[in-house]
């Protein structure tokens, strides 16, 4: 055998070796993944989201969640730790105030106190003065490594997801690379928090979530509904009756990755897929070994989000109302929409503008 033989064969061995051992930070589990339902049917390709009005978020990027106070001022956060201001009436989107960290999920109190869901700090308050308090950072004991949305429900209390106990969105440097290794681990580390303003104290409602996303509650606050991302899925989890306490899959094996959820208007709720499925994961879901190996690969050779634009707007029965699409993915990594009385606002994990439409221009 010669030199050069000699050397590839070496140079195989490594890689081999490499991409057997080298260690990595994901444990995978294996699971079985459902069958990705093909879109059609009620998950036909359209391109309703295709045609959107941008509206500048100064230079940033990443307006992941979107809310709207009693005045009707619309409200969205970015990945530079802003919390932006669009004015009722006005095309402008400001600068409101910077959070520090990541802040994700926003929702407003009575009191119009703007409660945070922050992935690198935990739950925050700002006041209608601008103050902005840390609330809760920790659950059980266990810190909150990856705080992701947040809703107040009419009882006044705050539910939030931890996406991951386990990778932090800080310690990964971001977002995104946290929740990609929590995906492909699906070691079931997400949990549901309740946080009482009153009392100050934490309780877990749900738990052993593949990266707990979206929240949102009831018009009566009888029920949250939670998106579970790795799982492909949407629960309903009962906060009062004869249920109270129990959780129950709402809709399932969704074509994509579900983010957050929000209560619309007329029953609906809304839900963003950011991005469809990947099929290499699907197909390895019972073969964890495999899935570390991928870990190994380089970054661009891995599974990560695909441009592609798709909202889906629930009854509380789970019945899809809407589908609405974009498979070029104009707007990219839709992680929701937020209905007010004109629009429809896109949310997004990299968009670098805040999209909306006129609901009218949806047929609704």
């Amino acid at each position: 055998m010669n030199f050069i033989a000699k050397f590839f064969l070496s140079l195989l061995l490594i890689i081999a070796l490499y991409l057997v051992a080298w260690p990595v930070p994901v444990d995978p589990k294996s699971w079985d993944a459902p069958t990705q339902p093909e879109l059609a049917g009620q998950y036909e390709p359209n391109s309703h989201l295709s045609e959107f009005d941008s509206l500048q978020i100064d230079g940033m990027h990443g307006p992941e969640a979107i809310t709207t106070n009693a005045q009707g001022d619309v409200y969205t956060t970015t990945h530079e730790g802003w919390v932006l201001r669009l004015k009722a009436g006005s095309n402008n989107i400001e600068r409101w105030i910077n959070v520090g960290g990541r802040p994700l999920g926003i929702a407003f109190d009575e009191a119009q106190n703007l409660w945070v869901a922050n992935a690198f700090i935990g739950l925050q308050k700002i006041t209608v003065e601008g103050k902005i308090t840390v609330e809760a950072t920790s659950a059980e004991g266990v810190p909150i490594v990856y705080a992701d949305d947040v809703v107040v429900a009419p009882n006044g209390k705050i539910y939030f997801s931890d996406a991951s106990t386990k990778f932090s969105a800080k310690e990964a440097n971001n977002t995104l690379n946290a929740s990609l290794l929590d995906i492909i681990e699906h070691g079931l580390y997400g949990r549901i928090i309740e946080f009482d303003p009153v009392t100050k104290t934490t309780s877990v409602r749900m738990r052993n979530l593949s990266f707990a996303n979206g929240v949102t509650s009831s018009e009566a606050g009888d029920f949250l509904l939670v998106a579970e991302t790795g799982s492909y899925r949407i629960w309903k989890h009962w906060l009062e009756g004869e249920k109270a306490g129990e959780s129950e899959v709402l809709i399932s094996n969704l074509p994509g990755f579900p983010d957050n959820v929000h209560r619309g208007l007329d029953g609906r709720y809304w839900f963003g897929l950011t991005s469809p499925r990947s099929k290499i994961l699907d197909d390895l879901s019972e073969k964890p070994f495999l899935r570390k190996v991928i870990q190994r690969l380089p970054p661009f050779m891995r599974p990560n989000v695909e441009p592609y634009g798709h909202i889906i707007a629930i009854d509380e029965m789970g019945k899809v109302l809407f589908d609405l699409q974009d498979p070029e993915g104009a707007y990219p990594a839709t992680t929701g929409a937020w209905e007010t009385d004109n629009y429809l606002y896109l949310s997004s994990l990299t968009a670098p503008v805040l999209a909306r439409i006129k609901k009218t221009k949806l047929g609704f």
